[in-house]
């Protein structure tokens, strides 16, 4: 039970942490808001799962019961279409950071020299890496 209070609060932070964004967001943005809602959406779950779980067999109503379930089932679908998202979003980072890698390197003057080349090219290389690694990351890997 002590993880749910840290994960909520980190959940928490993210969501108010990504409200100040603007519409034109990055893949690796729009793959951290996915992360955000599903960790709400998980956090969700737990909570009304609990809620069910914590309903007295001797006192509980069928109504209560049935509401408990049916707010679990809502959770549920929130995760499921937020893990879809985050998915999405994760392969887009990763997809994004590749052509813009690509695109720099392709445009990178004919006379460039390795050291020059790997230095222009650093930017692109470390947003490779961070959106690989979070979708490694989502993925278990």
């Amino acid at each position: 039970m002590k993880r749910f209070p840290v994960i909520g609060v980190l959940c928490v932070g993210a969501i108010l942490g990504l409200s100040a964004c603007s519409d034109d967001s990055s893949p690796e943005e729009e793959a951290t808001k996915a992360a955000a809602d599903l960790c709400t959406d998980l956090a969700a779950l737990k909570a009304d799962n609990a809620k069910l779980k914590a309903l007295d067999p001797a006192n509980a109503t069928k109504d209560q019961v049935k509401d408990a379930y049916e707010a679990v089932q809502k959770d549920w679908e929130g995760v499921k279409e937020n893990a879809n998202q985050l998915k999405d979003a994760e392969r887009e980072a990763v997809k994004s950071a590749a052509e813009d890698l690509k695109k720099s390197y392709q445009s990178l003057p004919g006379d460039t020299t390795g050291k020059d080349a790997r230095t222009q090219l650093q930017p692109q290389i470390e947003n490779l890496d961070q959106a690989a690694t979070a979708a490694a990351t989502g993925l278990r890997c």
